[in-house]
């Protein structure tokens, strides 16, 4: 299901600033290489997380779910000058990519690559963080939010990604896994009264938190 209309997204991404290298170089490595490559921010969405990591001007970000490594380097950007930006894959080529990518990006010193379980390794690594962007498995989404509810200070901003699921939480009947946990996700942040929170409409529905 198209959830935004293809000439909007288009119409948008033309008159958006460009992202710097290696970005683009990235996009279509990702897009040509690999099997899950719709699973990468993109142009788009990578704009809004690097202008939203500017407006926090975060000296922690916890990422969970790097993927190739794209919106790392987005959220990279907003990085107070001794920031550091840890993100967490569990799938270690995908890791490898991301490493390599990051290396020749400008934040390459800032950002730190985790391989492994990003339950254990929320615990492991000790640091208050300013922002957190979660994509990473659908149906793991509940616990890493309670998870972090229980670690992130007042005042904290968390990114949650997909929460659409392609369209398929709009359906009178939800019928997959990932779409029903991402429906459960999304009721219960709403009702949550330790956060504040707004859906954005944005790619495939970005969840914006802040923990009051």
């Amino acid at each position: 299901m198209e959830i935004l209309h293809p000439l909007a997204e288009q119409y948008a991404l033309a008159h958006s600033s460009a992202l710097h290298e290696p970005l683009d170089q990235l996009h279509a490595h990702t897009l040509a290489t690999h099997p899950e490559s719709h699973m990468i921010s993109g142009p788009l969405q990578g704009h809004l997380l690097s202008m939203i990591s500017r407006l926090i001007r975060p000296l922690r970000i916890l990422e969970i779910g790097t993927f190739t490594g794209y919106s790392a380097i987005c959220l990279a950007a907003g990085l107070q000058q001794d920031g550091v930006l840890h993100t967490l894959e569990r799938r270690e080529e995908d890791a490898r990519t991301a490493k390599a990518f990051i290396g020749k990006s400008i934040y390459a010193s800032k950002i730190q690559v985790h391989i492994g379980d990003a339950h254990q390794l929320i615990e492991d690594i000790q640091e208050e963080w300013d922002l957190v962007f979660v994509d990473a498995d659908k149906t793991g989404y509940m616990d890493y939010y309670e998870q972090l509810m229980k670690k992130v200070r007042s005042g904290t901003w968390l990114l949650f990604d997909n929460m659409f699921f392609h369209g398929e939480v709009l359906q009178d009947e939800i019928k997959g896994k990932n779409a029903r946990a991402i429906h459960a996700f999304n009721e219960h942040v709403r009702g949550d009264e330790r956060t504040e929170n707004t859906l954005l409409t944005i790619r495939d529905g970005l969840m914006l938190i802040r923990k009051r």
